[in-house]
């Protein structure tokens, strides 16, 4: 696609991962073309399916929905349903358990959602944008962002200008539009970082997501596809939160006292871990925009906002982001008006509140797991059996879980 210097476009998207592709898959299907900038190279595909990733996403019902919506889901080389969620604490009484573990592969109607590598999600993303969009453009490096009248005007390394009625920041949590576009940052350090690493164990994960409530922090064991046949239903990928002293002791560890101090803590739950890969550690922040919108642009995903990782959440609150905005946008066009700063507002409004609460709640949850005052640990064991044991409120929380509910007003509820 060629654009003369004059010509301005309906809409920029900066950012060609999970949130800003789909964004873009979204509009493309409702009839507009997006020009995406994406910083990433072409990937190589053989190269990408190869290698095995350490971390996984933890797609919700809601995403994948999405996903098979703009035909992304059907192209993925490789993911892991899981059909039953396990969460307790290892000090106490309380023990939640959603949905049934099993062998067997669990069926679409028996998934509650599907973990994903990153690099596997990424690289079905870019396939479908490259048969979809008349102007995706990869490796590109964005040297200005500036407000104009009535238009943005977005300055490239390579000395490319593009102007455009709308930009879409889905640049990730340093966001150089939001940067650009002087949207203030409220930063929660929670002085924790994460450790993250696959690992293979003595017994089979029964496809169940597994987190377990230590002093430290909580620890996440979520089952992954297997490059080996014969090992599939062993490998898992782990989240461990943990305070940065403990995370940096725990990184410099032996891969045998590593295994063994992770086979200790999570009770063997599946027996001796006997293989890790690399462990990689990460800064634990929750980052919330003050705005997600101005006039003509709008930030998604973590962009937007950075939860904590304690329910697996990030990643499906911004696949939402991306399907609010494109319904009142794509609505916008029916009436033949273009990213009106009330639909804008709109859309700030909807999803702002949702994503701050799921902030918050995260990092209060965070505390009253770690604590060890007695009437804290009494109240949280309580609570804990109450919900197992009412179906009620386990109903509840699911509901929540899978996100489709939060679907339910826009054109992809079905």
């Amino acid at each position: 696609m060629t654009i003369n210097a004059d010509q301005v476009l309906d809409v920029v998207i900066i950012g060609g991962g999970l949130v800003g592709g789909l964004a873009a898959l979204l509009l493309a299907q409702g009839g507009v073309q997006a020009t995406v900038l994406d910083a990433a190279p072409i990937l190589d595909v053989e190269k990408n399916l190869a290698v095995a990733n350490p971390r996984v996403l933890a797609l919700s019902q809601a995403t994948i929905h999405l996903l098979k919506t703009v035909g992304v889901w059907e192209n993925l080389a490789r993911q892991m349903p899981y059909s039953a969620m396990q969460v307790w604490n290892k000090n106490g009484y309380g023990e939640i358990n959603f949905g049934q573990g099993s062998e067997q592969r669990p069926s679409a109607e028996q998934a509650l959602g599907s973990m994903v590598e990153p690099s596997i999600l990424n690289l079905a993303i870019q396939q479908q944008l490259l048969q979809q969009l008349d102007d995706y453009r990869t490796q590109v490096k964005v040297n200005r962002v500036e407000e104009g009248v009535g238009i943005w005007h977005i300055h490239l390394a390579d000395g490319t200008q593009l102007k455009t009625k709308l930009v879409i920041g889905a640049d990730g949590a340093n966001s150089f539009v939001r940067d650009q576009a002087f949207i203030d940052l409220d930063v929660l350090d929670y002085q924790q970082a994460g450790i993250s690493c696959a690992i293979r164990t003595a017994q089979p994960h029964l496809h169940t997501a597994r987190q377990i409530f230590l002093e430290t922090g909580p620890l996440a064991f979520l089952p992954m596809a297997s490059l080996k046949p014969e090992q599939d239903g062993h490998w898992q990928s782990i989240v461990w939160t943990l305070p940065d002293d403990f995370a940096d002791e725990y990184v410099a560890l032996s891969d045998d006292d590593f295994n063994a101090l992770l086979t200790r803590e999570s009770h063997h739950m599946l027996g001796e871990v006997l293989e890790a890969t690399p462990r990689a550690k990460f800064p634990l922040k929750a980052r919330a925009a003050q705005h997600y919108v101005k006039a003509g642009l709008a930030l998604i995903g973590d962009a937007a906002h950075v939860i904590h990782p304690l329910a697996g959440q990030g990643v499906n609150i911004g696949c939402l982001d991306a399907a609010v905005l494109c319904d009142a946008l794509l609505h916008d066009q029916s009436r033949g008006v273009w990213a009106h700063e009330q639909t804008l507002k709109r859309y700030e409004h909807r999803r702002k509140g949702q994503n701050d609460a799921m902030m918050h709640s995260m990092s209060a949850i965070g505390w009253l797991e770690t604590t060890t005052l007695f009437p804290v640990v009494w109240a949280r064991n309580f609570g804990l059996k109450q919900v197992e044991n009412q179906p009620v409120l386990k109903d509840a929380f699911m509901a929540q879980a899978n996100g489709m509910s939060l679907l339910k007003e826009t054109r992809y509820c079905t």
